[in-house]
C-alpha cells in the first residue's frame, strides 16, 4: 500500500534546486492562499494584490535559482517577508514625494523623513525607511559613520561632536558632509526609495 506522506517546505526546496520543477509548484500551492490573503488584506486591490503576488513568487524563484536562499527559518517566513517587502516597496513608489533639486551638496537625505500622524501604510513604510537607512549607515566609512550618528541619533552639535572625537569643528563638517555625499551615491547606486 503506497501511503501519501507529506514532504517539508525544506525538502522541496531542494528538490526544486536538483531540477525537480514539480516541487516548486508544490510549494507555491502550498503557500499561494496565505500569501494572497496577506497581500490583498494590506492592498486591499485585488488587479495589485494579484502583480504583486506573481512579483513575490518571481523572487523566491531568482533567489532560489541564484543559490541565494538561506535556510535560517521557514520557508513561508521567508516567502511572506518577500511579499512584505515587495508591498512597501509598492507604497513608497505610490507615495513618492517630488524631488527638489536645489543645487546644494549639503542637502540631507535625512531631513527628507517628515514628522505627522502617520497611516499604518506609512508607519509600515517608515519603520522599512529608518531600517533601511541605519544599513546603509553602517557601509560609511568609520569617522563619516561616527559623526552622523552624533549628530542625527545623538542630536549632538558639531561643537560637541569635535570635542568628543578630538577634531577642529571643520573636520567634523566635512566628515558629514562626506557622509551625506556617500550615502546619497549609495543609495542612488542600489536605486533605493528612501521617501514616503
Amino acid at each position: 500500500m503506497n501511503r501519501h506522506v507529506a514532504v517539508t517546505d525544506q525538502e522541496l526546496v531542494k528538490r526544486y534546486l536538483s531540477g525537480d520543477s514539480i516541487s516548486l509548484e508544490r510549494l507555491i500551492s502550498r503557500h499561494k492562499n496565505k500569501v494572497y490573503a496577506y497581500i490583498l488584506m494590506v492592498v486591499k486591490d485585488r488587479d495589485l494584490a494579484d502583480d504583486i503576488f506573481q512579483d513575490t513568487f518571481v523572487k523566491v524563484i531568482h533567489t532560489l535559482r541564484n543559490g541565494s536562499y538561506k535556510e535560517e527559518g521557514k520557508f513561508i517566513q521567508w516567502v511572506m517577508r518577500i511579499a512584505h517587502n515587495l508591498t512597501i516597496d509598492h507604497f513608497r513608489k505610490s507615495k513618492r514625494l517630488p524631488v527638489i533639486e536645489n543645487g546644494n551638496d549639503d542637502y540631507d537625505i535625512l531631513e527628507t523623513l517628515r514628522l505627522t500622524d502617520p497611516s499604518i501604510e506609512e508607519e509600515l513604510i517608515s519603520a522599512q525607511i529608518h531600517n533601511d537607512l541605519r544599513q546603509l549607515i553602517e557601509l560609511l566609512p568609520e569617522e563619516q559613520k561616527e559623526v552622523l550618528k552624533m549628530r542625527h541619533y545623538n542630536e549632538m552639535s558639531f561643537k560637541d561632536i569635535a570635542e568628543q572625537t578630538e577634531v577642529s569643528i571643520n573636520t567634523a563638517l566635512g566628515r558629514m558632509r562626506y557622509a551625506l555625499i556617500n550615502l546619497r551615491k549609495i543609495i542612488q547606486e542600489k536605486e533605493l526609495a528612501l521617501t514616503m
